[in-house]
């Protein structure tokens, strides 16, 4: 039997896995703040099956992805739990510099056994990841974030980032400095918001 998360479908087990992680965050959500106390109650849908929509985004053909200032895991635990089932091979690669979150997170990952490993460095200082899709959710701005994927992405590979109301101001503000290709996804969880997939990036 199949279980959808949002318009995926997945085997029991995944979907359990992904219970597991809920429940571990609302667990430790209290002492370290994952995600805001307000959204805890829609904890599935505003984090869990948002993150899982850029899964379904992503290439079949993906050896490594990197999840930029992971934070609580979303999307990049969502990922490394999806993935288990959907892409073993593939590896999943969080980077948090904060060290109360990372044991967060490799926690997670024990507990679900997945193939995700947690770097705790700043993104700036951490070596190059020769990554085939980047993800980064709530993290900076798009002209920022075009800088991090200079230095961690491999050329031929696809930016994946989760943008709000202000999507369409960012996106013209990184115009001014950099040469893309993007395709505006509009999000499964809600209208105003989109999944920018940006890829062939240069400096303008």
């Amino acid at each position: 039997m199949d279980f959808s998360v949002g318009s995926l479908n997945v085997s029991r087990e995944t979907y359990d896995l992904l219970n597991v992680y809920a429940s571990l965050l609302e667990k430790w959500n209290p002492r370290i703040n994952l995600v805001s106390k307000s959204t805890l109650d829609d904890l599935w849908s505003r984090h869990i099956v948002d993150s899982a929509q850029l899964f379904e985004l992503a290439p079949q053909d993906v050896d490594h992805w990197v999840d930029l200032g992971s934070g609580g895991g979303f999307p990049g635990m969502v990922i490394a739990i999806l993935a288990k089932e959907l892409r073993p091979d593939m590896k999943v690669t969080l980077v948090e510099s904060d060290q109360r979150k990372c044991a967060f997170l490799r926690t997670v990952s024990r507990e679900t056994n997945c193939n995700a490993t947690v770097h705790s460095k700043r993104i700036e200082a951490l070596e190059p990841q020769n990554a085939d899709i980047l993800s980064a959710r709530a993290l900076a701005d798009l002209n920022m974030l075009l800088g991090f994927a200079e230095r961690h992405l491999k050329s031929s590979g696809i930016c994946l980032f989760p943008k709000g109301l202000t999507w369409e101001k960012e996106l013209k503000t990184a115009q001014d400095s950099w040469q893309f290709s993007h395709q505006v996804n509009t999000s499964e969880i809600n209208a105003d918001s989109v999944v920018l997939r940006i890829e062939e990036i240069k400096h303008a």
